[in-house]
């Protein structure tokens, strides 16, 4: 498993110094990242953009990955898909940084763990179903129905009513 403390942590200062405009894009990939905290995101990839901007470097970002997360109606675990896509300035001076008051280092290192996890985790949705069509569970006796039904719910595959299920 990749630690995010060396996977996005980068050195910038190749661009610091040059014209306004230049950019270089760098990849970034790991089957498995964990940043400081939880959770663990599996199938992690994504691209920055390091442009060079009159206020300081501007990265512009785009990752996705999958985080372990459980269906609101079976209860099942499933990874779900993440996508983001952002823009942070990391500012020379104070009176330069944006609202976020991001600052360049004096080491030109930037880490973007903390804000690509934070990205991420936004995108997590706050009901996750492992499919559109899950059944989820009967109400009566907790049977799984996606694997089938119970003696509550012996209606055909796709029939149970949302008033037939927990979780919604």
């Amino acid at each position: 498993m990749s630690n995010s403390k060396y996977l996005l942590r980068f050195n910038v200062g190749f661009i610091i110094n040059q014209p306004v405009g230049t950019f270089r894009t760098l990849s970034f990939e790991a089957e498995r990242i964990q940043f400081e905290t939880e959770p663990v995101f599996e199938h992690f990839k994504g691209e920055v953009k390091v442009n060079r901007v009159v206020q300081g470097i501007l990265i512009q970002g785009d990752f996705q990955a999958a985080v372990p997360v459980e269906c609101v109606r079976c209860l099942e675990g499933f990874l779900q898909p993440v996508h983001t896509e952002f823009d942070e300035l990391y500012a020379f001076r104070e009176e330069e940084a944006d609202e976020s008051g991001q600052l360049l280092s004096e080491n030109g290192f930037i880490d973007l763990g903390p804000v690509v996890r934070e990205y991420l985790l936004l995108e997590v949705p706050i009901r996750s179903h492992c499919k559109d069509d899950c059944r989820g569970l009967c109400d009566v006796c907790g049977a799984n129905l996606n694997q089938g039904a119970c003696e509550h719910y012996p209606r055909a595959e796709g029939s149970v009513s949302r008033a037939g299920r927990i979780g919604d």
